[in-house]
Protein backbone atom coordinates (compact mmCIF):
# COMPACT_ATOMS: atom_id res chain seq x y z
CA UNK A 1 0.00 0.00 0.00
CA UNK A 2 0.92 3.55 -1.27
CA UNK A 3 1.86 5.66 2.06
CA UNK A 4 -0.77 8.78 2.73
CA UNK A 5 -3.18 7.06 -0.30
CA UNK A 6 -5.83 5.73 1.89
CA UNK A 7 -6.34 8.92 4.17
CA UNK A 8 -5.41 11.08 0.51
CA UNK A 9 -8.75 9.09 -1.31
CA UNK A 10 -10.64 9.04 2.24
CA UNK A 11 -10.45 13.34 2.08
CA UNK A 12 -11.65 13.24 -1.50
CA UNK A 13 -14.77 10.83 -1.06
CA UNK A 14 -15.59 13.36 1.68
CA UNK A 15 -15.08 16.01 -0.79
CA UNK A 16 -16.78 14.81 -3.51
CA UNK A 17 -19.24 14.14 -0.69
CA UNK A 18 -19.65 17.59 0.45
CA UNK A 19 -19.75 18.91 -2.99
CA UNK A 20 -22.84 16.89 -3.88
CA UNK A 21 -24.45 17.28 -0.39
CA UNK A 22 -27.15 19.85 -0.24
CA UNK A 23 -29.01 20.71 3.11
CA UNK A 24 -32.23 20.21 1.49
CA UNK A 25 -31.13 16.47 1.72
CA UNK A 26 -32.00 17.04 5.72
CA UNK A 27 -35.79 18.17 5.39
CA UNK A 28 -37.54 14.98 5.42
CA UNK A 29 -35.50 14.18 8.43
CA UNK A 30 -36.19 17.37 10.35
CA UNK A 31 -39.28 17.08 9.30
CA UNK A 32 -40.08 13.64 10.72
CA UNK A 33 -38.37 14.83 14.62
CA UNK A 34 -40.81 17.98 14.56
CA UNK A 35 -43.85 15.62 13.91
CA UNK A 36 -42.52 13.37 15.74
CA UNK A 37 -42.23 15.32 19.11
CA UNK A 38 -45.93 16.70 18.41
CA UNK A 39 -46.43 13.06 18.36
CA UNK A 40 -45.26 12.85 21.71
CA UNK A 41 -46.35 15.90 23.05
CA UNK A 42 -49.83 14.64 23.85
CA UNK A 43 -51.14 11.34 25.54
CA UNK A 44 -53.54 8.94 23.72
CA UNK A 45 -57.38 10.47 23.21
CA UNK A 46 -55.93 13.83 23.11
CA UNK A 47 -57.26 15.26 19.93
CA UNK A 48 -61.14 15.93 19.63
CA UNK A 49 -63.17 12.97 20.09
CA UNK A 50 -60.77 10.70 20.28
CA UNK A 51 -62.42 7.98 22.08
CA UNK A 52 -64.75 7.79 19.39
CA UNK A 53 -62.29 7.49 16.62
CA UNK A 54 -59.66 5.13 18.76
CA UNK A 55 -62.72 3.01 19.29
CA UNK A 56 -63.73 3.34 16.18
CA UNK A 57 -60.10 2.28 15.08
CA UNK A 58 -60.26 -0.93 17.46
CA UNK A 59 -63.74 -2.15 16.22
CA UNK A 60 -62.08 -2.50 12.44
CA UNK A 61 -59.73 -5.12 13.57
CA UNK A 62 -62.73 -7.37 12.72
CA UNK A 63 -61.00 -9.09 16.78
CA UNK A 64 -64.29 -10.11 18.58
CA UNK A 65 -62.11 -10.02 21.68
CA UNK A 66 -61.67 -6.38 21.29
CA UNK A 67 -65.15 -5.71 19.97
CA UNK A 68 -68.14 -7.16 20.23
CA UNK A 69 -72.19 -6.36 19.65
CA UNK A 70 -74.26 -4.29 22.31
CA UNK A 71 -77.67 -4.68 23.25
CA UNK A 72 -78.27 -2.59 19.68
CA UNK A 73 -77.31 -2.04 16.32
CA UNK A 74 -76.00 1.47 17.53
CA UNK A 75 -73.75 0.15 20.15
CA UNK A 76 -70.54 -1.89 20.61
CA UNK A 77 -68.80 -3.75 23.89
CA UNK A 78 -65.22 -2.12 23.21
CA UNK A 79 -61.84 -1.83 25.63
CA UNK A 80 -63.29 0.10 28.72
CA UNK A 81 -59.43 1.31 28.63
CA UNK A 82 -59.53 2.75 25.30
CA UNK A 83 -63.07 4.44 25.69
CA UNK A 84 -62.01 6.26 28.84
CA UNK A 85 -58.60 7.57 27.73
CA UNK A 86 -59.45 10.86 27.24
CA UNK A 87 -60.16 10.91 31.50
CA UNK A 88 -58.26 14.19 31.87
CA UNK A 89 -60.66 15.92 28.64
CA UNK A 90 -62.23 19.61 29.75
CA UNK A 91 -59.55 19.89 33.18
CA UNK A 92 -56.89 21.68 31.54
CA UNK A 93 -55.40 22.16 34.81
CA UNK A 94 -55.09 18.14 35.49
CA UNK A 95 -52.55 16.42 33.69
CA UNK A 96 -52.70 13.15 31.90
CA UNK A 97 -51.57 11.24 35.22
CA UNK A 98 -55.01 9.76 35.25
CA UNK A 99 -54.25 7.54 32.68
CA UNK A 100 -51.74 5.63 35.19
CA UNK A 101 -55.25 4.28 37.00
CA UNK A 102 -56.45 3.03 33.46
CA UNK A 103 -55.95 -1.05 33.83
CA UNK A 104 -54.00 -1.74 29.98
CA UNK A 105 -53.64 -5.23 30.90
CA UNK A 106 -57.75 -6.29 31.44
CA UNK A 107 -59.91 -7.51 29.05
CA UNK A 108 -63.22 -5.87 30.55
CA UNK A 109 -64.96 -4.44 27.95
CA UNK A 110 -67.58 -1.68 28.20
CA UNK A 111 -71.02 -0.84 26.00
CA UNK A 112 -70.69 2.73 24.59
CA UNK A 113 -72.16 4.27 21.44
CA UNK A 114 -69.22 6.29 20.57
CA UNK A 115 -68.32 5.07 17.37
CA UNK A 116 -68.66 4.91 14.00
CA UNK A 117 -71.43 2.36 14.14
CA UNK A 118 -73.89 3.66 11.81
CA UNK A 119 -71.32 4.92 9.35
CA UNK A 120 -71.51 8.21 10.40
CA UNK A 121 -67.16 8.94 9.11
CA UNK A 122 -65.71 6.86 5.92
CA UNK A 123 -64.30 3.89 7.15
CA UNK A 124 -61.11 3.38 5.44
CA UNK A 125 -58.79 4.99 8.20
CA UNK A 126 -59.87 3.05 10.89
CA UNK A 127 -59.07 0.38 8.73
CA UNK A 128 -55.73 1.44 7.70
CA UNK A 129 -55.14 2.14 11.46
CA UNK A 130 -56.40 -0.87 12.76
CA UNK A 131 -53.57 -2.86 11.58
CA UNK A 132 -51.78 -1.23 13.97
CA UNK A 133 -53.59 -2.33 17.17
CA UNK A 134 -51.70 -5.57 19.12
CA UNK A 135 -51.84 -5.96 22.62
CA UNK A 136 -50.08 -2.90 24.03
CA UNK A 137 -52.21 -0.55 23.63
CA UNK A 138 -50.25 2.81 24.23
CA UNK A 139 -47.68 1.18 21.69
CA UNK A 140 -50.85 0.80 19.31
CA UNK A 141 -51.54 4.48 19.27
CA UNK A 142 -48.14 5.67 19.72
CA UNK A 143 -47.70 3.52 16.13
CA UNK A 144 -50.51 4.89 14.63
CA UNK A 145 -49.38 8.20 14.98
CA UNK A 146 -45.81 7.62 14.26
CA UNK A 147 -47.13 5.83 10.75
CA UNK A 148 -49.20 9.31 9.93
CA UNK A 149 -45.97 11.03 10.38
CA UNK A 150 -43.85 9.06 8.10
CA UNK A 151 -46.66 8.85 5.34
CA UNK A 152 -47.63 12.49 5.43
CA UNK A 153 -43.25 13.22 5.43
CA UNK A 154 -42.80 11.11 2.10
CA UNK A 155 -45.85 11.75 0.33
CA UNK A 156 -44.41 15.98 0.78
CA UNK A 157 -40.91 14.54 -0.23
CA UNK A 158 -41.97 12.64 -2.95
CA UNK A 159 -44.03 15.27 -4.28
CA UNK A 160 -41.42 17.89 -4.16
CA UNK A 161 -38.97 16.13 -6.38
CA UNK A 162 -41.56 15.32 -8.70
CA UNK A 163 -43.10 18.65 -9.33
CA UNK A 164 -42.07 21.34 -11.56
CA UNK A 165 -39.09 23.21 -9.90
CA UNK A 166 -42.20 26.74 -10.35
CA UNK A 167 -44.45 24.65 -8.47
CA UNK A 168 -42.64 23.93 -5.43
CA UNK A 169 -42.95 27.19 -3.35
CA UNK A 170 -46.73 26.56 -3.50
CA UNK A 171 -45.79 23.11 -1.95
CA UNK A 172 -43.31 24.14 0.59
CA UNK A 173 -45.16 27.73 1.94
CA UNK A 174 -48.52 26.29 1.85
CA UNK A 175 -47.64 23.40 4.05
CA UNK A 176 -45.58 26.05 6.27
CA UNK A 177 -47.66 28.71 6.31
CA UNK A 178 -51.15 27.36 7.21
CA UNK A 179 -49.56 24.32 9.76
CA UNK A 180 -49.15 25.86 12.84
CA UNK A 181 -49.93 25.22 15.63
CA UNK A 182 -53.29 23.08 14.75
CA UNK A 183 -52.16 21.27 11.42
CA UNK A 184 -48.65 20.28 13.60
CA UNK A 185 -51.13 18.85 16.32
CA UNK A 186 -53.45 16.87 13.66
CA UNK A 187 -50.84 15.76 11.23
CA UNK A 188 -49.72 13.82 13.98
CA UNK A 189 -52.61 12.64 15.74
CA UNK A 190 -54.76 9.98 15.46
CA UNK A 191 -57.44 11.92 14.38
CA UNK A 192 -59.43 11.23 10.70
CA UNK A 193 -58.84 15.41 10.25
CA UNK A 194 -54.97 15.11 10.23
CA UNK A 195 -55.60 12.69 7.09
CA UNK A 196 -58.04 14.80 5.53
CA UNK A 197 -55.42 17.84 5.84
CA UNK A 198 -52.86 15.75 4.33
CA UNK A 199 -55.18 14.89 1.79
CA UNK A 200 -56.64 17.54 0.33
CA UNK A 201 -53.53 19.78 1.07
CA UNK A 202 -51.72 17.57 -1.68
CA UNK A 203 -54.23 16.27 -4.11
CA UNK A 204 -54.49 19.47 -5.90
CA UNK A 205 -51.42 20.22 -6.38
CA UNK A 206 -50.35 16.40 -7.33
CA UNK A 207 -53.07 16.79 -10.00
CA UNK A 208 -51.85 20.09 -11.56
CA UNK A 209 -48.14 18.64 -11.55
CA UNK A 210 -49.81 15.76 -13.15
CA UNK A 211 -51.20 17.91 -16.03
CA UNK A 212 -48.87 20.20 -16.63
CA UNK A 213 -45.44 17.68 -16.57
CA UNK A 214 -44.65 16.67 -20.31
CA UNK A 215 -42.32 13.51 -18.88
CA UNK A 216 -44.55 10.40 -19.02
CA UNK A 217 -42.83 8.87 -15.91
CA UNK A 218 -43.05 11.61 -13.43
CA UNK A 219 -47.07 11.83 -14.64
CA UNK A 220 -47.41 8.61 -13.69
CA UNK A 221 -45.98 9.36 -10.16
CA UNK A 222 -47.46 12.07 -9.70
CA UNK A 223 -51.04 10.48 -10.66
CA UNK A 224 -50.41 7.78 -8.14
CA UNK A 225 -49.74 10.71 -5.91
CA UNK A 226 -53.14 11.98 -6.73
CA UNK A 227 -54.68 9.03 -6.06
CA UNK A 228 -53.55 8.29 -2.78
CA UNK A 229 -54.52 11.98 -1.37
CA UNK A 230 -57.46 11.85 -2.35
CA UNK A 231 -58.14 8.74 -1.13
CA UNK A 232 -56.51 9.41 2.59
CA UNK A 233 -59.08 12.91 2.13
CA UNK A 234 -62.38 11.32 1.10
CA UNK A 235 -61.99 7.93 3.09
CA UNK A 236 -61.57 9.77 6.45
CA UNK A 237 -63.96 12.57 6.54
CA UNK A 238 -67.64 13.37 4.74
CA UNK A 239 -66.32 16.99 4.46
CA UNK A 240 -63.04 16.45 3.34
CA UNK A 241 -64.41 14.06 0.24
CA UNK A 242 -66.07 17.60 -0.69
CA UNK A 243 -63.34 19.85 -0.37
CA UNK A 244 -60.99 17.31 -2.42
CA UNK A 245 -63.46 17.19 -4.88
CA UNK A 246 -63.14 21.08 -5.12
CA UNK A 247 -59.14 20.93 -5.08
CA UNK A 248 -59.54 18.93 -8.12
CA UNK A 249 -62.07 21.46 -9.74
CA UNK A 250 -59.42 24.43 -8.56
CA UNK A 251 -56.43 21.82 -10.68
CA UNK A 252 -58.31 21.53 -13.46
CA UNK A 253 -58.93 25.25 -14.20
CA UNK A 254 -54.82 26.51 -13.61
CA UNK A 255 -54.11 23.77 -16.31
CA UNK A 256 -57.33 23.98 -18.76
CA UNK A 257 -56.57 24.11 -22.05
CA UNK A 258 -58.92 22.33 -24.73
CA UNK A 259 -56.49 19.94 -26.35
CA UNK A 260 -57.02 16.43 -26.63
CA UNK A 261 -53.92 15.54 -24.18
CA UNK A 262 -55.86 17.78 -21.03
CA UNK A 263 -59.26 16.21 -22.29
CA UNK A 264 -57.29 12.09 -21.78
CA UNK A 265 -55.57 13.37 -18.54
CA UNK A 266 -58.55 14.19 -17.21
CA UNK A 267 -60.29 10.96 -16.85
CA UNK A 268 -58.51 10.02 -13.66
CA UNK A 269 -59.95 13.41 -11.87
CA UNK A 270 -62.88 12.38 -13.11
CA UNK A 271 -62.16 8.77 -11.71
CA UNK A 272 -61.92 10.29 -8.75
CA UNK A 273 -64.41 12.62 -8.26
CA UNK A 274 -66.53 9.48 -8.48
CA UNK A 275 -64.79 7.85 -6.03
CA UNK A 276 -65.06 10.92 -3.06
CA UNK A 277 -68.79 11.01 -4.19
CA UNK A 278 -69.55 7.91 -3.21
CA UNK A 279 -67.69 8.28 0.20
CA UNK A 280 -69.72 11.45 0.56
CA UNK A 281 -72.85 10.37 0.13
CA UNK A 282 -72.65 7.07 2.01
CA UNK A 283 -71.06 8.91 5.12
CA UNK A 284 -73.70 10.36 7.37
CA UNK A 285 -71.84 12.99 9.17
CA UNK A 286 -72.49 14.91 5.35
CA UNK A 287 -76.40 14.29 6.10
CA UNK A 288 -75.29 16.82 9.56
CA UNK A 289 -73.48 18.91 7.24
CA UNK A 290 -76.63 19.96 5.05
CA UNK A 291 -78.92 20.21 7.40
CA UNK A 292 -77.25 21.71 10.50
CA UNK A 293 -75.46 19.41 13.23
CA UNK A 294 -77.97 18.25 16.30
CA UNK A 295 -76.45 18.02 19.10
CA UNK A 296 -75.24 14.61 19.31
CA UNK A 297 -72.93 15.35 16.38
CA UNK A 298 -70.20 16.74 18.22
CA UNK A 299 -69.02 16.16 21.82
CA UNK A 300 -67.31 19.43 22.03
CA UNK A 301 -69.19 22.35 21.74
CA UNK A 302 -69.47 26.02 22.96
CA UNK A 303 -67.02 28.42 23.40
CA UNK A 304 -66.90 31.92 24.69
CA UNK A 305 -68.32 33.67 21.48
CA UNK A 306 -71.67 32.33 21.96
CA UNK A 307 -71.53 33.93 25.15
CA UNK A 308 -73.97 36.72 25.79
CA UNK A 309 -76.59 38.39 23.80
CA UNK A 310 -76.30 35.93 21.11
CA UNK A 311 -77.69 33.20 22.65
CA UNK A 312 -81.09 33.99 21.58
CA UNK A 313 -80.25 34.56 18.05
CA UNK A 314 -82.38 33.25 15.18
CA UNK A 315 -83.33 33.98 11.50
CA UNK A 316 -81.44 36.98 10.28
CA UNK A 317 -79.93 37.85 13.21
CA UNK A 318 -78.08 34.70 13.42
CA UNK A 319 -77.49 34.50 9.86
CA UNK A 320 -75.47 37.86 10.34
CA UNK A 321 -73.97 37.27 13.54
CA UNK A 322 -72.36 34.00 12.42
CA UNK A 323 -71.32 35.70 8.55
CA UNK A 324 -69.76 38.49 10.57
CA UNK A 325 -67.55 35.86 12.99
CA UNK A 326 -66.73 33.12 10.85
CA UNK A 327 -63.03 34.77 10.76
CA UNK A 328 -62.81 33.51 14.61
CA UNK A 329 -62.80 29.94 13.45
CA UNK A 330 -60.04 30.83 10.36
CA UNK A 331 -58.00 32.63 13.61
CA UNK A 332 -58.71 28.86 15.15
CA UNK A 333 -56.55 27.31 13.00
CA UNK A 334 -53.66 29.22 13.89
CA UNK A 335 -53.90 29.67 17.57
CA UNK A 336 -56.67 31.22 18.33
CA UNK A 337 -58.84 28.37 19.46
CA UNK A 338 -57.30 25.74 22.12
CA UNK A 339 -56.00 22.51 20.90
CA UNK A 340 -57.34 19.20 21.63
CA UNK A 341 -60.64 18.65 23.25
CA UNK A 342 -61.22 22.94 23.12
CA UNK A 343 -59.09 22.76 26.75
CA UNK A 344 -55.35 23.22 25.74
CA UNK A 345 -55.12 27.17 25.26
CA UNK A 346 -52.40 28.60 23.21
CA UNK A 347 -51.34 32.08 24.03
CA UNK A 348 -52.19 35.17 21.52
CA UNK A 349 -48.63 35.51 20.57
CA UNK A 350 -48.98 31.95 18.59
CA UNK A 351 -51.71 33.62 16.78
CA UNK A 352 -50.14 36.75 16.26
CA UNK A 353 -47.33 35.54 15.07
CA UNK A 354 -48.53 32.42 12.58
CA UNK A 355 -51.41 34.92 11.33
CA UNK A 356 -48.49 37.43 10.40
CA UNK A 357 -46.96 35.05 8.59
CA UNK A 358 -49.59 33.51 6.47
CA UNK A 359 -50.64 36.83 6.24
CA UNK A 360 -47.49 38.67 4.95
CA UNK A 361 -46.99 35.65 2.61
CA UNK A 362 -50.18 35.67 1.53
CA UNK A 363 -50.05 39.24 0.70
CA UNK A 364 -47.16 38.64 -1.18
CA UNK A 365 -48.68 36.21 -3.06
CA UNK A 366 -51.04 38.13 -4.06
CA UNK A 367 -48.38 40.18 -6.37
CA UNK A 368 -47.89 37.07 -8.83
CA UNK A 369 -51.59 37.12 -9.93
CA UNK A 370 -53.64 36.08 -13.23
CA UNK A 371 -56.82 35.83 -13.98
CA UNK A 372 -57.21 32.07 -13.43
CA UNK A 373 -55.05 32.36 -9.84
CA UNK A 374 -57.81 35.06 -9.13
CA UNK A 375 -60.77 33.36 -9.97
CA UNK A 376 -59.73 29.94 -7.51
CA UNK A 377 -58.52 32.34 -4.59
CA UNK A 378 -61.55 34.31 -4.59
CA UNK A 379 -63.67 30.63 -4.91
CA UNK A 380 -61.84 29.01 -2.18
CA UNK A 381 -62.18 32.47 -0.21
CA UNK A 382 -65.73 31.93 -0.34
CA UNK A 383 -66.23 28.52 0.21
CA UNK A 384 -64.67 29.71 3.66
CA UNK A 385 -67.01 32.37 4.34
CA UNK A 386 -70.17 30.65 3.02
CA UNK A 387 -69.73 27.06 4.04
CA UNK A 388 -69.41 27.79 8.01
CA UNK A 389 -71.92 29.94 7.84
CA UNK A 390 -74.45 28.12 6.26
CA UNK A 391 -73.72 24.88 8.42
CA UNK A 392 -74.10 27.12 11.73
CA UNK A 393 -77.50 29.13 10.69
CA UNK A 394 -78.64 25.89 8.97
CA UNK A 395 -78.07 24.18 12.52
CA UNK A 396 -79.51 26.99 14.74
CA UNK A 397 -75.70 27.48 16.07
CA UNK A 398 -73.28 30.15 16.90
CA UNK A 399 -69.62 30.50 15.61
CA UNK A 400 -68.62 28.70 18.69
CA UNK A 401 -70.66 25.67 18.51
CA UNK A 402 -70.83 22.53 16.56
CA UNK A 403 -68.11 23.83 13.85
CA UNK A 404 -64.68 23.66 14.78
CA UNK A 405 -61.57 25.60 12.89
CA UNK A 406 -60.24 21.99 12.42
CA UNK A 407 -63.34 21.15 9.72
CA UNK A 408 -62.18 24.20 7.40
CA UNK A 409 -58.75 23.43 8.03
CA UNK A 410 -58.35 21.63 4.69
CA UNK A 411 -59.41 24.55 2.78
CA UNK A 412 -56.86 26.92 4.68
CA UNK A 413 -54.07 24.75 3.81
CA UNK A 414 -55.46 25.04 -0.26
CA UNK A 415 -56.09 28.83 0.23
CA UNK A 416 -52.20 28.65 1.51
CA UNK A 417 -50.94 27.30 -1.73
CA UNK A 418 -53.09 29.15 -3.95
CA UNK A 419 -51.91 32.10 -2.76
CA UNK A 420 -47.85 31.51 -3.01
CA UNK A 421 -48.56 29.68 -6.39
CA UNK A 422 -46.83 30.81 -9.74
CA UNK A 423 -48.90 33.01 -12.49
CA UNK A 424 -48.00 32.23 -15.75
CA UNK A 425 -43.79 33.70 -15.71
CA UNK A 426 -44.45 35.52 -12.80
CA UNK A 427 -42.84 33.88 -9.70
CA UNK A 428 -43.71 34.57 -5.94
CA UNK A 429 -40.36 35.12 -3.76
CA UNK A 430 -39.93 37.05 -0.56
CA UNK A 431 -37.28 39.35 -0.23
CA UNK A 432 -34.08 38.41 2.62
CA UNK A 433 -36.15 40.30 5.02
CA UNK A 434 -38.95 38.72 4.69
CA UNK A 435 -38.07 35.38 4.36
CA UNK A 436 -36.11 36.09 8.44
CA UNK A 437 -39.13 37.70 9.61
CA UNK A 438 -41.53 34.39 8.13
CA UNK A 439 -38.58 31.91 9.53
CA UNK A 440 -38.50 33.80 12.94
CA UNK A 441 -41.83 33.94 13.41
CA UNK A 442 -43.05 30.56 12.36
CA UNK A 443 -40.03 28.91 14.70
CA UNK A 444 -41.35 31.03 17.39
CA UNK A 445 -44.82 29.88 17.10
CA UNK A 446 -44.48 26.46 17.01
CA UNK A 447 -41.68 26.78 19.68
CA UNK A 448 -44.51 28.07 22.26
CA UNK A 449 -47.38 26.06 21.02
CA UNK A 450 -45.30 22.91 21.60
CA UNK A 451 -44.33 23.72 25.14
CA UNK A 452 -48.05 24.83 25.81
CA UNK A 453 -49.17 21.98 24.80
CA UNK A 454 -46.76 19.67 26.42
CA UNK A 455 -46.86 21.50 29.38
CA UNK A 456 -51.21 21.08 29.68
CA UNK A 457 -50.63 17.00 29.83
CA UNK A 458 -47.30 16.62 31.99
CA UNK A 459 -48.22 18.88 34.63
CA UNK A 460 -51.24 20.59 34.00
CA UNK A 461 -51.91 24.38 33.46
CA UNK A 462 -51.64 25.08 37.07
CA UNK A 463 -48.40 24.47 37.00
CA UNK A 464 -46.22 27.80 35.62
CA UNK A 465 -42.57 27.46 34.75
CA UNK A 466 -40.96 26.78 31.71
CA UNK A 467 -38.56 23.87 32.49
CA UNK A 468 -41.33 20.51 31.54
CA UNK A 469 -39.23 18.31 33.76
CA UNK A 470 -40.01 19.56 37.19
CA UNK A 471 -42.73 17.99 38.47
CA UNK A 472 -43.85 16.10 35.50
CA UNK A 473 -46.63 14.14 36.41
CA UNK A 474 -47.08 12.22 32.78
CA UNK A 475 -45.06 11.03 29.79
CA UNK A 476 -44.34 8.93 27.45
CA UNK A 477 -42.75 5.09 29.21
CA UNK A 478 -39.37 4.92 27.81
CA UNK A 479 -39.55 8.39 25.25
CA UNK A 480 -36.82 10.93 25.77
CA UNK A 481 -37.37 13.54 29.01
CA UNK A 482 -40.20 16.00 27.85
CA UNK A 483 -37.84 18.69 27.70
CA UNK A 484 -35.78 17.39 25.44
CA UNK A 485 -38.56 16.33 23.13
CA UNK A 486 -39.41 20.23 23.12
CA UNK A 487 -35.85 20.79 22.82
CA UNK A 488 -35.10 18.94 19.40
CA UNK A 489 -39.16 19.18 17.82
CA UNK A 490 -38.52 23.14 18.43
CA UNK A 491 -35.47 23.13 17.04
CA UNK A 492 -36.14 20.69 14.27
CA UNK A 493 -39.16 22.68 13.14
CA UNK A 494 -36.96 25.97 13.19
CA UNK A 495 -34.03 23.91 11.16
CA UNK A 496 -36.44 22.75 8.86
CA UNK A 497 -38.07 26.20 8.03
CA UNK A 498 -34.70 27.75 7.37
CA UNK A 499 -33.68 25.19 5.29
CA UNK A 500 -36.58 25.14 3.16
CA UNK A 501 -37.03 29.23 3.05
CA UNK A 502 -33.03 29.47 1.72
CA UNK A 503 -34.05 26.34 -0.51
CA UNK A 504 -36.61 28.63 -1.90
CA UNK A 505 -35.01 31.85 -2.24
CA UNK A 506 -32.37 30.00 -3.69
CA UNK A 507 -34.73 28.75 -6.24
CA UNK A 508 -36.19 32.18 -6.85
CA UNK A 509 -32.90 33.63 -7.74
CA UNK A 510 -32.09 31.16 -10.17
CA UNK A 511 -34.64 31.74 -11.64
CA UNK A 512 -34.95 35.54 -12.33
CA UNK A 513 -31.25 35.34 -13.55
CA UNK A 514 -32.34 32.90 -16.41
CA UNK A 515 -35.60 34.64 -17.22
CA UNK A 516 -32.93 38.43 -17.70
CA UNK A 517 -30.53 36.24 -19.76
CA UNK A 518 -33.63 35.16 -21.74
CA UNK A 519 -35.08 38.56 -22.03
CA UNK A 520 -30.97 39.61 -22.99
CA UNK A 521 -31.00 37.02 -25.77
CA UNK A 522 -34.11 37.63 -27.57
CA UNK A 523 -33.20 40.72 -29.04
CA UNK A 524 -29.58 39.14 -30.17
CA UNK A 525 -31.78 36.50 -31.72
CA UNK A 526 -33.99 39.30 -33.87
Amino acid sequence: MVPGRSGHVSASARTRFLGRFRLIYLAPVLALLALSAWALASPMGAAPDDDYHLVSIWCSTGDSDLCQPGESPKTRMVPQTVLQSPCYAFFSDESAACQSRLDYDSDKLVETNRGNFVGAYPPLYYSVMSNFVGEDILASVMAMRLFNVALFVAITAALYLLLPTGRRPALVWGWLISTVPLGMFLLASNNPSGWAVAGVGTAWLALLGYFETPTSAKRIALGGLFVVAVFMAAGSRGDSALYVVGGIGVAAIIAFENSRRFWSLAVLPVLMIVVSAAFFLTSRQTASGISGFSSQDTVVAGTEQAAGAAANLAGFGLLAYNFLNVPSLWAGAFGGWALGWLDTPIPESVTFLALAAFIGVGFVGLSVLNGRKAIVIAGVGFVLWALPTYVLTQGGDKVGEQVQPRYILPLIVLLGGLLVLQAGRKRFALGRTQTIAVVIALSAANLVALHMNMRRYVTGNDVPGWNLDAGAEWFWSGAPAPMVVWGIGSLAFAGLVAILAREMSIAAARATEIETDRKVMLPASR
